[in-house]
């Protein structure tokens, strides 16, 4: 038995067994390996039944004492019941449909049960729950991904199976013998065994480490491999200019930070390179990429080349168009814009000049990558907001020219080691100045009880004629006790804000449905804005002076950083307010950080220290391979690690083919990017 043998050669995977497996994207030996563990329970601190906490998650070892016949409820649902004891109480085993379950568990055997306990005082059962025969020596089981059908104990037994059988190819290392050894990183085949069946938690977190080093590893080499690709190209080389920048800062009516001129003169450098630039420009909130973006616009259209700017949203798109055409009018770049909602004849006619060559920068939203929008000399992609687009978008407009220069923009601060690794196939400016003039959000973290006082500091700043955000992380009420926007907003626009327009803004609404509301917003119809994160990245609404962020501790402190810089965009002091629905010494100190700094690196150096890597993953970008381990088991050491590895290996073999198996690994992991050879 290998990898690449069909599932249906385990014991007891037949065809039916094979369709449940096919759901879950199961086809092979192989396959199987690879559906890791999503968790584990760990059967080795039972607790009495009569100690059980009620409607909680407990887990309890008990004697099998009886068997009830089953029970056939209605047509479709066969009820199994099984009473088990402690000796300190008795409790009811309830089982819906699982005859295999039921068929496992035997009378006067002892097992060790895992799930929540309901019923009474009087009275405890347990629904549906996990087991193990009490004298198994592991105690740490893994808990997999499922679909109807399908138990965990099945796909337990089929793991250990094809561990058991499948050829050493499947354990064969595709990391060179000399990383190993230099990073201390565990030998793959001793990870494989371990991620299924580890004996503790400690050798669990070795066998993720390792699997987290594979991805981040293959992610880094894929990214490197990519932007040397990209320099066999050949792009529009243009005529340097160092006089560009400040012919640019003339016309400005601010002056630009020393990270904007630095950044733009990257960019400019860049382009009178022979193949095409790659760059990303990556900010705080409020620190001037647009300008940068202008500047390197300005330079594409001093060397006859024309720009587009590609924003996720058609506010944003007008929003660019606004700034663009202030900034580079008085140079006589000729900007327009180009959107969806556009009637068709005024589309046409649009279309019809950017082709023509009338239009020297072009921002819009997807109908830039439309087929029937062409370009006269596009020199010069800009892409804000970057990881809201999906690679083939990207590339899409790219096409759209010869190999054109491209410029990405992303306000999420990330910390140095990821970045380069998650933006591995880019160059890297980073504005870490904030413009002259420009306030800090006075940032407060406060619990329920304050609530009161919140609402009404929100309420005087509304009186005072400015506007507000209340961040809300639901849409909908199910349970949870996090805040719902939409009966949030009911609440607050008859109680506290009664007789103030409050609006609200939320994921499922459409596109054109938020463009509507944040122009209402923005327009000063709504005073109070209701919002899910939706509102994280969006428009300038100077006039709005205090966000009001609710269940704070849910949300990573990055994106808080990301969403506290919604306000402060006009001449008025501005505000933070973060309302902390449970708190404890962990939240109490990430929310002191948010009171502490306004630096969005050094924020999104403590998210990363205290949380893993998942946030930032989250924003790279659509399109990218996902990472399983590599956003829970990520801290700074293992990036820098990483980083260095993939430095050794790209020295020790350039194009990777002296390590074949660990480049098929990465182009598996690329197989939908662009090819590297």
């Amino acid at each position: 038995m290998n990898i690449n043998s069909p599932i249906t050669e385990l014991d007891g995977v037949g065809t039916k067994r094979a369709e449940l497996y096919k759901k879950l994207k199961i086809y092979t030996v192989g396959d199987l390996l690879r559906h890791y563990p999503r968790g584990y329970i760990d059967y080795s601190k039972p607790v009495e039944i009569s100690a059980a906490v009620m409607n909680e998650h407990n887990i309890i070892r008990a004697r099998v004492v009886k068997k009830q016949p089953a029970a056939r409820i209605r047509q479709g649902l066969v009820l199994y019941k099984i009473t088990v004891t402690d000796d300190s109480d008795n409790m009811t085993i309830v089982l819906y449909n699982n005859r295999f379950a039921y068929e496992g568990l035997t009378e006067g055997e002892e097992y060790i049960f895992s799930g929540k306990v309901g019923g009474n005082l009087v009275r405890r059962e347990m629904n549906t729950p996990m087991f193990i025969k009490a004298s198994d020596p592991h105690k740490l089981r893994p808990v997999y991904s499922l679909t109807e059908g399908l138990t965990s104990n099945m796909v337990i037994t089929n793991v250990s199976q094809a561990l058991n059988n499948v050829d050493e190819s499947a354990f064969a290392d595709h990391i060179p013998d000399f990383i190993l050894r230099k990073y201390s990183v565990a030998a793959f085949d001793y990870s494989l065994r371990n991620i299924h069946f580890p004996d503790d938690s400690d050798i669990a977190a070795i066998a993720k480490k390792r699997l987290a080093f594979d991805e981040l590893l293959s992610l880094r080499l894929g990214m490197l491999l990519m932007k040397n690709h990209s320099k066999t190209q050949t792009g529009f080389k243009m005529k340097y200019d160092d006089g560009i920048v400040a012919e640019f800062q003339r016309e400005l009516p601010f002056e630009l930070t020393g990270a904007q001129v630095n950044a733009s003169q990257e960019v400019i450098r860049d382009m009178c390179r022979d193949y095409p630039m790659n760059r990303l420009v990556q900010g705080d909130v409020g620190s001037g990429k647009t300008a940068v973006a202008a500047a390197a616009a300005l330079f594409a259209y001093k060397n006859g080349c024309q720009t587009a700017l590609m924003a996720p949203t058609e506010i944003l798109a007008k929003q660019h168009f606004k700034t663009l055409t202030d900034l580079l009018s008085p140079h006589g770049v000729r900007v327009c814009c180009l959107t969806g909602s556009m009637g068709a004849k005024e589309r046409r006619i649009i279309e019809e000049q950017i082709a023509g060559g009338e239009f020297d920068v072009i921002t819009g939203t997807h109908a830039l990558i439309s087929q029937s929008t062409e370009f006269n000399r596009l020199g010069l992609v800009i892409m804000d907001e970057q990881h809201r687009f999906g690679v083939n978008q990207r590339a899409r407009l790219a096409e759209k020219g010869e190999n054109p220069h491209r410029l990405v923009m992303s306000a999420t601060p990330i910390p140095r080691t990821l970045a380069l690794i998650i933006y591995g196939d880019l160059d890297i400016s980073v504005l870490n100045e904030l413009p002259k003039g420009r306030r800090t959000i006075e940032t407060f973290a406060v619990t329920e009880k304050l609530r009161s006082r919140a609402c009404g500091f929100v309420k005087k700043q509304l009186d005072e004629g400015r506007q507000a955000y209340v961040v809300c992380p639901m849409v909908e009420e199910n349970g949870s006790e996090l805040a719902s926007a939409k009966s949030y907003a009911e609440k607050l626009s008859s109680g506290d804000f009664k007789g103030y327009e409050v609006g609200i803004l939320h994921g499922k609404m459409s596109p054109s449905e938020k463009d509507e509301t944040m122009l209402r917003f923005k327009s000063g119809e709504i005073r109070l804005l209701v919002a899910t994160t939706v509102v994280e990245v969006g428009v300038d609404v100077p006039n709005a002076t205090v966000i009001m962020i609710e269940n704070a501790e849910r949300f990573g402190l990055s994106q808080l950083h990301q969403l506290r810089g919604r306000v402060g965009r006009g001449q008025h002091q501005s505000y933070c307010i973060l309302i902390a629905g449970t708190i404890n010494d962990e939240i109490r100190e990430r929310l002191k950080i948010m009171t502490e700094t306004s630096d969005g690196f050094k924020i999104s150096e403590f998210d990363l220290k205290m949380r893993g890597a998942g946030d930032f993953f989250g924003e790279r970008q659509h399109g990218l391979p996902e990472m399983r381990f590599a956003d829970a088991a990520t801290d700074s050491e293992l990036l820098a690690d990483v980083q260095n590895a993939a430095d050794d290996i790209i020295n020790a073999s350039s194009d990777l083919n002296e390590f074949p198996l660990l480049k098929n690994d990465i182009e598996k992991m690329f197989s939908s990017e662009t090819a590297f050879n």
